[in-house]
């Protein structure tokens, strides 16, 4: 199984969110996590790429690129790494997929499962995102995490602290998908 890891935004060109509170950007913790993701999964016997989004040509530009780079390898399935941001009091993880009742959205439901149920965080479900170019433009079951809200700061300090076991709820995610598809 080829699994692609997206962390989004990049470190020094694009932040994303940030919690000024704590210091952190949200290009940071998911090129960390995605690196733990990824030696999880090597481990595991898939084959992984990782590429960190870079918004030099502009944010739709970039993610077009990744999910080229995606589609070309070809991977089997598409992990796109973010930390949400809103209000302080919002908190939880969510994964999004392109449309419900694919293969994209059994993918989510199994790496929504492991997040919540190991790091207690707030369940805030697999919802639709269509739009998004990292769901719409890939070739294969495509999924969006949410891990938690940077902006809140229980789930900042999830994100800060308990890296290793949010790659690794993530990774026991995908590998559930890939036992529930029988490969």
């Amino acid at each position: 199984m080829r699994v692609f890891i997206n962390p989004g935004h990049h470190p020094g060109l694009d932040p994303g969110a940030v919690n000024r509170n704590y210091g952190v950007t949200e290009a940071d913790i998911v090129r960390d996590v995605g690196v733990l993701v990824a030696d999880y999964l090597t481990a595991a016997g898939c084959e992984v790429k990782t590429v960190q989004s870079n918004n030099l040509c502009g944010e739709d530009a970039a993610y077009t690129n990744v999910c080229l780079s995606a589609n070309t390898w070809p991977a089997d399935i598409f992990v796109s790494l973010h930390c949400n941001a809103a209000t302080p009091a919002a908190q939880g993880t969510e994964v999004l997929v392109y449309s419900r009742w694919t293969q994209a959205d059994m993918l989510a439901s199994c790496i929504q499962r492991q997040i919540v149920g190991s790091l207690g965080t707030v369940d805030r479900g697999v919802k639709e995102r269509p739009r998004l170019v990292v769901l719409n433009s890939t070739h294969m079951p495509a999924v969006l995490v949410e891990m938690g809200f940077i902006t809140n700061d229980d789930d900042c300090q999830m994100l800060i602290n308990q890296q290793d076991e949010l790659a690794r709820a993530i990774a026991r995610g995908i590998t559930d998908y890939i036992t529930e598809r029988g490969e």
